[in-house]
């Protein structure tokens, strides 16, 4: 593995793109030690941009609040500004979590190849809406009350699918779709397979 890749994975919530995105790190670490890694994962970032003391934090948190999507230019600027000031130009990049809106695909493209990484792999780890709500359910977390459940799934389904088909219809897109309701090893032996052509 002689030059750095990209990886950005996509999925509903409670999908295991994390998860994934964690054990493809592991691999690159040990097959490409001449690379570093960049990970960057965008919604914790979002969760520490919340409780800082800018105004746009407290409009962000009753955006929050109601379930909805934070508006394109807040989640482009989650990732655009750490990419502007992290980005050394020969690592693996991994993005989890991003894009989640057809704008916001198109502007990581402009990204993308800004810092030449047109031959990025689009990861959508797909598992079913009823398979999501049952695994968010599982979780207990105080964000995945039922009602907060269903409010993520519904942008994902209006806003985050058009950016999937664009990846999926996009000619010069390496996009890949993974069977994400298998358990976790398995998952990962599909990832290997499809990118590397590895069990």
């Amino acid at each position: 593995m002689a030059h750095y890749q990209t990886f950005v994975f996509m999925g509903r919530s409670g999908c295991g793109k994390g998860t994934q995105a964690k054990l493809l790190m592991e691999y690159l670490a040990k097959e490409s030690l001449e690379h570093p890694i960049y990970y960057l994962e965008t919604g914790q970032k979002f969760r520490d941009f919340l409780s800082a003391p800018y105004h746009a934090s407290t409009l962000a948190k009753q955006i929050m609040d109601t379930g909805e999507r934070q508006p394109d230019f807040l989640a482009i600027y989650m990732w655009s500004h750490l990419l502007v000031e992290n980005m050394k130009g020969n690592e693996h990049l991994v993005l989890d979590g991003t894009p989640r809106s057809l704008i916001e695909a198109q502007a990581l493209g402009t990204a993308l190849t800004f810092f030449d990484r047109t031959d990025a792999r689009i990861i959508h780890i797909n598992i079913s809406r009823q398979e999501a709500e049952a695994r968010l359910r599982a979780r207990g977390r105080r964000d995945d009350a039922e009602r907060g459940i269903r409010k993520r799934l519904d942008w994902f389904d209006r806003d985050v699918l058009p950016a999937i088909e664009y990846y999926r219809a996009h000619p010069e897109s390496h996009f890949y779709e993974i069977n994400g309701e298998q358990g976790v090893e398995e998952v990962q032996a599909e990832l290997m397979q499809v990118i590397y052509g590895e069990h």
